[in-house]
């Protein structure tokens, strides 16, 4: 049976630790693996992108492989055809398929028939290769994720959701703070609890009492991709998309609040920003972030984790 990453949640912790030790190594040398060399990854985009698509195009390549990019449009899904014919044809040429949609049950419906491991590139609920470049930008920062104390302020969403389940496993104490109506415990699926995770999850409404004593401060947009022109306050149905920027204002990433946390504490995105809404240009732009840091390191992450679900004698798995 294939090897999925839906979640993080497929992951021990020791498989997680060991993912991250071999993107840093790839990072260091990354043409040094061709554990794709021969070999094909479908890549299916049914949401815009750039850093997933580039990080993924360009690590399969580094890995000696090929990235077949599918589009929406393109695919015989937009007239009607199956997810369980598709996942049956995608087996037969690929030896992985990533998928960047909006619902949850479309990635769970192809993994059930995929003869090759699925790879979440971006759902509704969850963010997981974004949570992996997250801990290996952490990782690279403190040297040990143990213990590491991160807050996230915003709207409870995909990146919080996975931060939380990646970054507990990790045994880091993860605190997300959010207005009323928008905690991640308002969620209608609960998280999923990964096995043997050792670290904290806090759920704050104040983000000062999140940022207390945390080591990096993560902040993402407030309305999130393709919710644009639908997005609604949920205490009120109907409201309109200011109502959720103004519920959100004070949580705004910016000096204050980084000052606010530990000392030396840096700032995080997964991008893109809106400078000036949920993050401050002076911080995205200056000297106490490493936002720039976590978009390169999707590639790193990924290329770890495709050698872990494709090729695992290549990467973490024999470690």
């Amino acid at each position: 049976m294939p090897r999925h990453f839906l979640t993080g949640a497929e992951l021990t912790a020791a498989e997680l630790h060991a993912l991250l030790d071999r993107a840093l190594e790839l990072k260091a040398a990354p043409l040094s693996s061709q554990a794709l060399a021969g070999r094909s990854v479908a890549l299916i985009f049914q949401r815009p992108s750039t850093r997933t698509r580039l990080s993924f195009e360009v690590g399969v390549r580094e890995l000696g492989g090929h990235s077949v990019v599918l589009r929406a449009e393109e695919l015989q899904l937009s007239r009607g055809e199956a997810l369980r014919d598709t996942a049956y044809v995608l087996s037969r040429h690929v030896v992985a398929v990533g998928v960047r949609t909006g619902p949850d049950a479309m990635l769970s419906e192809l993994a059930e028939h995929s003869g090759v491991p699925i790879v979440n590139m971006l759902t509704a609920l969850h963010h997981p290769c974004q949570a992996l470049a997250d801990l290996l930008t952490l990782r690279e920062a403190y040297g040990s994720l143990e213990g590491v104390r991160v807050a996230y302020v915003g709207d409870g969403n995909n990146v919080a959701r996975s931060l939380a389940l990646l970054g507990t496993l990790a045994g880091m104490h993860v605190a997300i703070a959010s207005p009323a109506g928008y905690t991640l415990d308002e969620q209608a699926t609960p998280l999923p609890a990964p096995a043997g995770a050792t670290g904290t999850l806090e759920l704050h409404t104040d983000p000062r009492a999140a940022v207390q004593g945390a080591q990096a401060v993560y902040a993402d947009v407030w309305v999130s991709m393709g919710d644009e022109d639908t997005a609604t306050d949920r205490r009120s149905m109907g409201s309109p998309i200011d109502r959720r920027r103004a519920a959100l204002a004070s949580y705004r990433l910016d000096d204050a609040l980084l000052d606010a946390a530990a000392p030396g504490a840096f700032a995080m995105h997964d991008l893109p920003a809106h400078p000036g809404e949920e993050i401050a240009a002076e911080v995205l732009y200056g000297e106490r972030q490493r936002i720039w840091d976590q978009a390169e390191n999707r590639r790193h992450a990924q290329k770890a984790l495709l050698e872990l679900l494709v090729a695992p004698a290549a990467g973490p798995a024999s470690r």
